[in-house]
Formats: structure tokens, sequence, C-alpha cells
């Protein structure tokens, strides 16, 4: 089965153009799977052996999370085995998703966001910089890699959007509303040429060595905006995606042109965010109302 593992890999990256990320995901999980099969042709692979190998990863205390997850992998592998001719049957589809608690995600109040993005100062190239990575991030729910990876070419200020690539190498537009404009504006005008120094480098956003940010870097600057934000709620990148996802649902967008903005291949991924959206306005419901 390494062989028909082997090819399927580079299905994901050469024919699905699926990021690094993904494809060694999939590779941890098909790996695993395989060594429970023991070596099988896919031929002989039954559905009682996927739910062996499903209720493997119960006992082994995997969430119910995690082992969809891990369905999911073993669903595309097999769908593969038989578009491709390697066997005829595809043993995963009778087997249901393992069901569990809907996690939603965690999300910022209007009051944090307006905290955190006011938390750099007026001044400096670090606190400009800070500042502009903080405004853009909220105002378009760019995922951090995407975020980190942006080039000045990618940004135009003066019509107001940005392209960014993302899972599955997808182009996408986004508008960046006037606030991040103004802010990206002024670190390009005032903060990004003293960042650069002598060097040179294509990256929009720079460290303090002149070198484009990574993603741990950015995720440190969060963390300490936040704390001198007194924002006590727990907090990552990945959290001012959440907000800005949530916020535009709450103040009237459709569910479409949020998935557009947030590059999300199927809208089921985006309806997380109406569940949260319901969950906020059933609290305020019972903390506000003379019958709550």
């Amino acid at each position: 089965m390494d062989r028909y593992l082997d090819l399927f890999l580079n299905y994901l990256v050469v024919e699905k153009g699926s990021a690094g990320n993904t494809v060694d995901a999939y590779s941890r999980d098909l790996t695993r799977y395989l060594q429970f099969l023991g070596g099988r042709p896919p031929g002989e692979i039954r559905p009682s052996d996927v739910a062996g190998y499903l209720a493997k990863l119960k006992g082994e205390g995997l969430s119910p999370r995690s082992r969809a997850r891990a369905l999911s992998a073993l669903r595309m592998l097999h769908r593969f085995l038989v578009v491709e001719g390697y066997c005829e049957l595809n043993p995963t589809s009778i087997i249901e998703a393992p069901k569990g608690v809907v996690r939603l995600p965690a999300v910022l109040s209007g009051r944090d966001v307006e905290a955190l993005l006011a938390s750099p100062l007026d001044t400096g190239a670090i606190e400009l910089r800070d500042a502009a990575m903080l405004e853009l991030l909220y105002a378009t729910g760019l995922r951090v890699s995407e975020l980190v990876g942006l080039k000045l070419g990618e940004v135009n200020v003066a019509a107001g959007y940005l392209m960014t690539i993302g899972k599955g190498d997808k182009e996408r537009l986004v508008p960046m509303g006037e606030s991040a404009c103004r802010s990206v504006a002024r670190y390009l005008g005032e903060a990004r040429g003293e960042l650069l120094k002598e060097g040179s480098s294509q990256r929009l956003f720079l460290s303090r060595l002149g070198e484009g940010m990574t993603r741990q870097a950015f995720w440190n600057i969060v963390k300490k905006r936040a704390l001198q934000a007194g924002v006590r709620s727990s907090i990552s990148p990945h959290t001012l995606r959440h907000s800005f996802a949530t916020h535009l649902l709450e103040n009237g967008a459709d569910l479409r042109s949020v998935q557009i903005m947030l590059g999300h291949a199927d809208l089921s991924s985006t309806q997380i965010y109406t569940h949260v959206t319901r969950e906020r306005l059933k609290r305020l419901h019972a903390e506000f109302h003379p019958r709550g």
C-alpha cells in the first residue's frame, strides 16, 4: 500500500495544488492507517477494517473532531484508488463521520477589537508596522500565513483591495477598508523604509532586521498588544479572522460574501460563524430580556 500512498500524495501536490502542511497532515494520518491494515492491497480492504481503525483511534482518546479528520483523509484516499482503477469498491462509502460537540471559534467583542487596534502607539516604525498588521488582519480576515506572506505588489492602497494566494494556490481579491488603507499607507510612507535599512525585500511587512515577518513573530506581537490593551480573552492571530467573519455576519453580510473573503472552498466551512452569531444572540437575550 505504500506505493498507493505515494501516488495519492503526488496527486494532492500536482493535481489538487494542496499546500505542504496539508500534504504532511494527510501523510501522517494515512501512514498510521496503512500500518493498521498491515499491508493488505486496496481490493481487500472492507468497511469493517475502516470501522476498526476508527474504533482504535477512539480507544486512544482521539476526539470526534480528530477522528472525523482522519476519516476525511481515508475517504479521499479510497476515492482516488477507485477513480484511478486500483480497486472497484470504496470501503469508506457507508462509514458515518463521528458525531461530536461543535466547537465554536473564539471571537473578540467589538470593544476588545477597538482596544487591541489602538494598542500600538502613534510613533515609531515598529508601532506603525504593528498597527498596520492588526488593522489589516481584522479588516480582511486573512490567514496569518497570508498576512505575513503579502508582497508589495499585492496590496493596492489607492484602490482599497489586496490580492492573496490562499489554500490550493487560489488567488482572491479582498477589500481592505478605509481604516486599514490609511494605516498601511502610513506604514509604507513612514516606517517600512526605516525597517528595510539598506536591504531589499518584496515582502510588505518587515522585522526589525529588515527581513520578512514570520508567523511566530506576529503571534508574539498579537499577544504583546493584547496584554497592553487589557484584553483578557484568549487571543491569537486566528481570533481576529474569526472576529472578522462573525462581526460581518452580525451586521448583515451574506454568508456567500464572507465565504469568498475568507477563501473557504466550501460554504459549510463558513457556516460555523452562523452558529457563533446565534449563540451570542441567545446569551444577550438571556442577559438583558426581562424574561430571559
